[in-house]
Formats: C-alpha cells, sequence, structure tokens
C-alpha cells in the first residue's frame, strides 16, 4: 500500500506514513503542523460543499428564493384582513364623497348616511334584494354579470339620495366613480371621480372637486335616454345636461362621458320607475 507524505510546516521535515507523526523529529512541532503532500501539487479535498462550485451557488439561491417567498407569503396572509378592511373604508369613503358628506369615521359615517345597499333588475327597475354590510362589495363585477346592479339608498337631512357605481376608461387606464342623484331620480346631487393613471395637470382633474362640482344639478335623463353628458371644453350647448370636459384631457373627459351613458344606462327602468 503506498504510504502517504506529510510536510511540517515549520521547518519543512517530510514524513512518510499513513498518518502525520505526533512530534516532529527536527523541530518538535506537534501532528496539527503537518499537511499532507498530494501528488501533482493538487491541494488535499476539503470535507464538505466546495462553496465556489456551481451546485453550491444554485443550491444557495434556490434556498434564499423559497424563504423569502414564504416569508412574503406569510406576511401577505397576515396583513390581508387589514388590507381588505382599509379597502373597504376607502370604497365607502367614495360613496359619501359622492353625497358631499365630511367624513370623520368611514365606517360609523356609512352606517349614519347609507340606509341600505340594494340590488335592482335592470328590465324592470324593481330591487331583487338587499345587501347586508357583511357582504359589502368593493367591486361590482360579479353583479353585473348576473345582471343586479348596486344602488345604495341614502338619507341627507332627511332626503333620499341614491348613490350609483359607475366604471370606465380613461386614457391610460380604469376610471371609476360614484353618482349621487336626488329623490327624483332624475337630477344630480353630487360625484365622485377617480383614476388609477391619469396624467397630472390633464386627465387626472377629473378627481378635482371643480370637475365634480359641475354635474350638481344636471338632468341625468332625456325621456329614457341617458342625457348627462361630458363634451370638449368650451362647447357646451345645453346646459341642463352637458359638463365641460378637462381642458388638455380630451380622452380621459371622452371616457368620463361614455362611463356615464354605458353605466347608467343600465339604470333607465330604475330612474323612471315611480314606485
Amino acid at each position: 500500500m503506498a504510504t502517504k507524505k506529510f510536510k511540517c510546516k515549520v521547518c519543512g521535515y517530510v514524513h512518510e506514513g499513513d498518518k502525520a507523526p505526533e512530534k516532529c523529529p527536527i523541530c518538535q512541532a506537534p501532528a496539527s503542523e503537518f499537511e499532507e503532500i498530494v501528488e501533482g501539487g493538487a491541494a488535499p479535498k476539503k470535507k464538505g460543499m466546495d462553496t465556489n462550485s456551481n451546485t453550491y451557488t444554485i443550491l444557495y439561491a434556490v434556498i434564499m428564493v423559497v424563504v423569502v417567498a414564504f416569508f412574503l407569503a406569510f406576511v401577505n396572509s397576515s396583513l390581508k384582513a387589514t388590507q381588505d378592511e382599509n379597502v373597504r373604508k376607502d370604497t365607502k369613503k367614495q360613496i359619501l364623497s359622492s353625497l358631499g358628506v365630511e367624513i370623520k369615521d368611514a365606517t360609523a359615517d356609512y352606517k349614519t348616511y347609507v340606509v341600505k345597499d340594494i340590488l335592482i333588475d335592470p328590465a324592470t327597475g324593481m330591487e331583487t334584494s338587499v345587501v347586508e354590510d357583511a357582504a359589502f362589495a368593493t367591486n361590482y363585477d360579479n353583479e353585473a354579470k348576473a345582471g343586479k346592479y348596486h344602488v345604495f339608498v341614502c338619507n341627507i337631512d332627511g332626503a333620499t339620495k341614491y348613490v350609483i357605481p359607475v366604471n370606465g376608461a380613461g386614457l391610460w387606464g380604469a376610471i371609476w366613480g360614484y353618482v349621487a342623484l336626488n329623490e327624483d331620480k332624475q337630477t344630480v346631487f353630487g360625484t365622485y371621480f377617480s383614476h388609477a393613471s391619469e396624467t397630472p395637470g390633464l386627465g387626472a382633474e377629473i378627481a378635482t372637486p371643480l370637475f365634480q362640482d359641475a354635474f350638481m344639478g344636471k338632468q341625468v335623463l332625456n325621456g329614457e335616454e341617458v342625457a348627462l353628458s361630458v363634451v370638449k371644453f368650451g362647447t357646451v350647448s345645453d346646459a341642463n345636461t352637458q359638463v365641460d370636459g378637462i381642458s388638455g384631457g380630451t380622452i380621459t373627459s371622452n371616457g368620463v362621458d361614455a362611463m356615464l351613458k354605458t353605466c347608467l344606462k343600465n339604470y333607465t327602468k330604475f330612474l323612471t320607475n315611480k314606485e
């Protein structure tokens, strides 16, 4: 059996055998000061994984991705209830804003001013069901797909108001809002509009009081057709139904106009139903 060679790192003495001597016969250095001499000059193999290998790099990256993903999933799961509640509060604030309510506590104020959230059948304009507060929705797509549309019945200083959600597309993304109607269901009491990514100073102006207040008192219908309109800035020909669009924000203004006509059309029977 070939013997191994061990070199003393202190004096250079080379020992042949199965293992390093307990002491160097030349300088008396202990066995820990000997290192194995490997043929060809290669360093002795280290125990464990080579931290410079591709395998180690890939394994380390995979472990880090799994750990980070687990941590993010845990944080998201922990915060989901809070996030959902914040979305509900923000939606209630938007509804109240269309009514011109000074909001102090969105949840409490909503209960004060919103009498009930109903679903109506667009074919008859009649109420089909009442949405319980526990089922309060922040997105109305599912109901709309089922042919049911939300109306928030409210009470402001003893007068009944109806709030209708609307949604559409602007220049760069989604736009949405709420249109509050007087008890006659024919004139606008107030509005609230917002957007995802419209241009500041241009299309984003739909979210300002200057634009929203211009809708107050406007007529919603002409017969059974939606007459409420947003027209190019400076071209209003019917002050009873038309609102100036945003100067420099024509596409977004057109988006609001299309949104109003498309969404309010689903409420024509409800608005003309006097029952």
